[in-house]
C-alpha cells in the first residue's frame, strides 16, 4: 500500500519547510494513462500487469503518491514543499477500464487519482465511463476531476478550419461547457485541464485561464519544476511499453 501525501505546499510555514532537494531544482513526475486492459489493444493501453509493475517500481524507489492538486499548489509556492518524493498519477478521457482495471488496484493500494473527462461521453459512449461510476469513485476521496474539453477537439485542425472569430468561440465553449456540465453533474469544482492530444499555444493558455481554471497539463514528456507555467505543466504519457528499468529511468529524469 502507497503512503499518501496530502497538502504538500500549505501545510508547513515556509520556514519549517523541508526538501530533499534546493526548492529551486525539485523535479515531481506526472503520470498520464488512458486505457487499460489484459492485451495491448492500442497503443494507448496499458496491460494490468504493466500498471502493477509500474506501481511496484514507483513503491521500490520510495515515492509517495500524491494529489495532483498538491502538485498544483507547489508550482505556486515552490519553496514550501516538505519532500520531493512525491510522484502524481492522472488518466484522461473517462474509458471504462479506468474504472473496470485501475479503479480497484487505486482502492487496493489507496492510491489518489486525477481523471480528466470529457463529458459528451460520460453515459453516452459505449467505451466511457458513466455518472455512477464517477460519483462512486469521488465518493472514496481518492478522486478528483478535471476536464478534458467537452467533446475532446483537435485544436489545431480547428484553428485551421474556423475563422478566427468562430474558433475563439469555439475554444471558449469547449472550455467552459466542460466544466459547467462537470460541475452540475458530479457537484465538484473544476479547477484543472488537460489540454486533449498534449495540443496548447499561448492562446489557448491565455483562454484557460480565462475559462476558470487553476492549471493545465499536457503529455511532454518530462517532469515538473518550479519554472513550469501553470497552464502547461508536463506529463509523462504512459504506454506498455514503460515498465522495469525503462519505467525507472524515465521518471528518474
Amino acid at each position: 500500500m502507497f503512503q499518501i501525501t496530502r497538502r504538500l505546499a500549505l501545510t508547513l510555514p515556509g520556514a519549517l519547510a523541508v526538501s530533499l532537494r534546493s526548492a529551486p531544482d525539485w523535479r515531481i513526475p506526472i503520470l498520464a494513462y488512458h486505457r487499460f486492459g489484459p492485451v495491448v489493444a492500442d497503443s494507448m493501453t496499458v496491460r494490468t500487469v504493466s500498471f502493477e509493475s509500474q506501481l511496484n517500481v514507483i513503491r521500490k524507489l520510495g515515492l509517495s503518491v500524491t494529489p495532483l492538486t498538491d502538485v498544483v499548489d507547489l508550482v505556486y509556492a515552490p519553496d514550501r514543499i516538505r519532500s520531493s518524493q512525491i510522484i502524481a498519477v492522472t488518466a484522461d478521457d473517462g474509458h471504462k477500464s479506468v474504472y473496470e482495471v485501475m479503479w480497484p488496484i487505486a482502492q487496493r493500494e489507496r492510491l489518489p487519482l486525477t481523471l480528466f473527462i470529457y463529458p459528451s461521453a460520460i453515459s453516452n459512449a459505449s467505451y466511457a465511463l458513466t455518472q455512477d461510476q464517477l460519483r462512486e469513485m469521488l465518493r472514496s476521496g481518492l478522486v478528483t476531476i478535471g476536464s478534458h474539453t467537452f467533446w475532446h477537439p483537435n485544436f489545431r485542425h480547428e484553428k485551421k478550419r474556423l475563422a478566427p472569430k468562430a474558433y475563439q468561440a469555439f475554444v471558449k465553449f469547449q472550455l467552459e461547457r466542460s466544466k459547467k456540465d462537470l460541475e452540475q453533474r458530479l457537484s465538484v469544482p473544476i479547477k484543472l485541464l488537460a489540454w486533449p492530444f498534449g495540443i496548447y499555444d499561448d492562446e489557448l493558455a491565455r483562454a484557460v485561464e480565462a475559462a476558470g481554471y487553476k492549471a493545465a497539463f499536457t503529455i511532454e514528456q518530462r517532469p515538473v519544476s518550479p519554472s513550469d507555467r501553470l497552464m502547461v505543466l508536463p506529463r509523462f504519457l504512459m504506454t506498455d511499453a514503460d515498465v522495469g528499468v525503462r519505467f525507472e529511468r524515465l521518471i528518474c529524469s
